[in-house]
């Protein structure tokens, strides 16, 4: 039985960092286009309210899963990862899919 507990264990720690790392890359590639657009000028007094929700949103999302991680409430932790991580997820496969099969939108 105390085997079973272990083997659990590791798929939950597992699964979390997984899912964590995903998320992490989804904060990063947003970062990178905020900065990128505030050095060339684009973010400014009309957008910037929009970009601030997105990056706090995104903040408490990875942020959030460690906190509930270290309370112990890793299910909860891993569903709020999974909020972010799905549709990030299914959009990278939609652009390996178009990159692999070469539509043509004609």
């Amino acid at each position: 039985m105390a085997e079973l507990c272990l083997v659990s264990i590791g798929v939950v720690k597992f699964w979390f960092w997984f899912l964590w790392a995903i998320d992490v890359v989804i904060a990063a590639v947003a970062l990178y286009f905020f900065f990128s657009l505030a050095a060339g000028g684009r973010v400014g007094s009309f957008n910037i309210l929009p970009w601030l929700a997105i990056l706090a949103a995104l903040a408490a999302v990875v942020g959030g899963s460690v906190w509930l991680r270290s309370v112990g409430q890793h299910a909860v932790a891993i569903v709020l990862l999974l909020l972010l991580a799905i549709p990030g997820a299914l959009f990278a496969l939609l652009f390996l899919l178009l990159l692999v099969l070469h539509p043509n939108f004609h």
